[in-house]
């Protein structure tokens, strides 16, 4: 009797957790954790020719039974339209997990409005629309926790990158004024903030303005020195599984109380740096490890 009691406790504790953005990086390892702990896990993808590698490998761990693959461009109205319908079907859902987006680098000046209104519609506005989704279900069922991944870059400017950066603080901005207006239904709201991890958003899923690249780009060293800076940086990024793991206590936590979860090398103490040494002294740290030697 008491086991069986424990069986049904258990599996009360099983959660059914939408990822976008998972057939890669952190959103295709999180789904494949998630699974192997036995929660319900749908795997939002856009180009559905990606999904293969996730099923593959849940296939392999044992978990594919606890992934269903759904069709998601976070970018398109209908197709937000279609996980409204096919979120009513299923009638629940626990966990959101924002994960969808991608890095656009180059310089302000060389970087078109598109490219930048690009850059938000996955990464900011893609997530709200999610999000926007999602919450009926969570407020009708009175619980439910929205993780955005953000990262340090949601809290630090850094050159180069102002598309990137720049969504990542309105994600940030967001997600605060957000916590505080659905914590009153029992929803959870918490942001992610990894430094550099082993991911591919560094590589395939990092694009360049072209125009940055190119020789004659006035800001063609600057640029150089950034992607020499990114290199060298690749050495000493952390595990992704870390992150992951800190995505899965917050899933299965009854109640979280913290907004901000950031993680990652020298992490803390980078974002402790900026807050307490002036500007001038913050600023000249930045550019003499980036700007090229004269």
């Amino acid at each position: 009797m008491q086991n069986a009691k424990k069986a049904i406790e258990n599996t009360s504790n099983m959660k059914t957790i939408l990822i976008t953005g998972a057939s890669s990086g952190f959103g295709m390892l999180a789904s494949l954790e998630l699974a192997k702990k036995g929660h319900t896990v749908i795997a939002a993808i856009r180009n559905m020719d990606k999904s293969k590698e996730l099923l593959k490998l849940a296939e392999h761990n044992g978990c594919a039974e606890k992934i269903s693959i759904h069709p998601l461009d976070v970018t398109s109205a209908d197709s937000i339209e279609a996980l409204q319908q096919f979120l009513k079907k299923i009638g629940k859902i626990d966990v959101l997990i924002n994960n969808a987006g991608f890095a656009f680098g180059g310089f302000s000046e060389e970087i078109t409005m598109l490219e930048f209104k690009d850059q938000f519609e996955t990464n900011f506005f893609g997530a709200i629309a999610v999000t926007q989704a999602v919450l009926p279900f969570m407020r009708a069922q009175k619980s439910g926790k929205i993780i955005s991944m953000s990262s340090i870059s949601g809290l630090i400017g850094f050159p180069g990158l102002s598309p990137y950066v720049s969504s990542k603080h309105a994600l940030e901005g967001f997600s605060e004024s957000l916590r505080l207006e659905v914590k009153p239904f029992g929803i959870d709201v918490m942001l992610i903030e990894p430094g550099s991890f082993s991911t591919n958003i560094w590589t395939t899923g990092k694009k360049v303005a072209e125009v940055s690249m190119d020789p004659h780009s006035p800001y063609f060293s600057y640029m150089t020195g950034i992607e020499n800076e990114l290199k060298r940086g690749s050495a000493k990024q952390g595990d992704p599984m870390d992150v992951v793991q800190l995505i899965t206590v917050l899933c299965e936590k009854r109640r979280v109380y913290k907004l901000r979860y950031p993680i990652g090398k020298g992490v803390r103490l980078t974002l402790l740096l900026k807050r307490i040494l002036p500007w001038r002294i913050w600023e000249s740290v930045i550019l003499r490890r980036l700007l090229p030697k004269k």
